[in-house]
């Protein structure tokens, strides 16, 4: 099985390992070296065996190319990240959750593995995989090694609570990291938060299995007014378990515009001064939904592409409707700053259709030049 993955990333070339941080960019030519070297199954060249042992303590000496290494092509679309939710179905039921609605549903296995397929002729390099739940998906197994052995560097967006099912996979087939959410760390206040008996149980459980397995792990502590008396305790247990961590406070509301999510917010710890930049999204990177729908993140979702009627070509619209959707100022038209405001427009509206305080989404967040 590959041990090394040679890519384009958009105008880079670069070398990257499952399970590792660490990446090389390379030169065009060193990357159409390796492409001739795996086609001829020669052994990998001198510099591979020390650029690898130099980035990840790894052991190239007389393997062959065509064995250690995968060499991805340059796609017309040279699209280089994605989210796809496998499944929006999940085992809880968080008061914070921006879908509306988690129904089990979605393709049947050949059609995600068709769907996959069609992501890596896209270009796609960095797959993060989501939901719902992935890991509670039926074919949650099958779909992993399907896009692992195309060479994705993937990530798993998860609650843990199943992670300990799947430790025996991921340890022979490394992902590139796994995010899980910590919604406590205490029973009584993880579970107000997640609406599901026993969910710090099973999620402490499939972190010690991590843990054990030395699986690349990431906690996002999401604090809410349900756990943020316990934050500092939270911390310790990232502490605990070894593993870097993030904290999110900004609860949204769903991608449709519904309120009830920013219920949860705990305001003291919400925080503005993060201003957006500009986003790739529809450009460089795209999100997927359970049936193969093509949008340009998982908040704009306006005008799906069917990826599995319309394939490929499909995605030359994206660029464009991803541009109408940013540009669009909606609630904001009446704002002396519109022309300039730099909040991303789909989220921005789905506060507005959530009715939510200025002050929660707005850069400027004052009446005067606001409405």
């Amino acid at each position: 099985m590959h041990a090394v993955i040679a890519s384009p990333q958009e105008t880079k070339r670069i070398l990257v390992r499952p399970g590792a941080r660490a990446g090389i960019q390379i030169p065009e030519a060193r990357y159409r070296e390796l492409a001739a070297a795996v086609d001829a199954g020669r052994p990998v060249p001198p510099w591979l065996t020390t650029a690898a042992h130099t980035a990840w303590g790894l052991t190239l000496d007389g393997e062959r190319c065509d064995h250690a290494v995968i060499v991805r092509p340059v796609t017309k679309l040279g699209y280089s990240r994605a989210t796809w939710e496998i499944n929006l179905g999940c085992n809880f039921a968080c008061a914070h959750c921006f879908l509306a609605a988690r129904p089990f549903d979605g393709l049947p296995l050949d059609g995600k593995l068709r769907m996959l397929t069609l992501l890596r002729d896209a270009g796609v390099l960095w797959l993060q995989i989501t939901g719902g739940e992935p890991l509670i998906d039926p074919h949650f197994p099958t779909a992993y090694e399907y896009a692992y052995r195309m060479g994705m560097m993937i990530e798993i967006l998860s609650n843990g609570s199943r992670l300990h099912d799947h430790v025996d996979l991921l340890t022979t087939m490394p992902p590139h990291k796994v995010t899980v959410s910590l919604y406590g760390a205490t029973a009584d206040s993880f579970e107000s938060l997640t609406r599901a008996r026993g969910s710090f149980k099973n999620t402490m459980r499939g972190l010690a299995a991590a843990r054990d397995a030395g699986l690349p792990v990431e906690l996002t502590l999401v604090i809410t007014k349900h756990n943020a008396h316990e934050l500092d305790a939270m911390r310790a247990l990232a502490r605990e378990y070894g593993v870097a961590h993030k904290e999110f406070a900004n609860i949204s509301p769903t991608y449709t515009g519904g309120p009830d999510p920013l219920a949860t917010q705990a305001p003291e710890h919400l925080d503005n001064s993060a201003i957006f930049q500009g986003c790739p999204a529809g450009h460089t990177f795209f999100h997927v939904d359970p049936h193969g729908r093509a949008t340009m993140c998982k908040i704009g979702r306006e005008n799906p592409i069917d990826l599995m009627t319309d394939g490929l070509d499909g995605l030359l619209r994206l660029p464009a409707i991803a541009d109408a959707q940013m540009l669009r100022t909606g609630g904001c038209s009446g704002c002396a700053l519109s022309a300039t405001c730099r909040v991303c427009r789909p989220l921005a509206k789905a506060y507005q259709e959530a009715k939510a305080p200025l002050n929660t989404y707005c850069q400027h967040g004052d009446k005067e030049t606001a409405p």
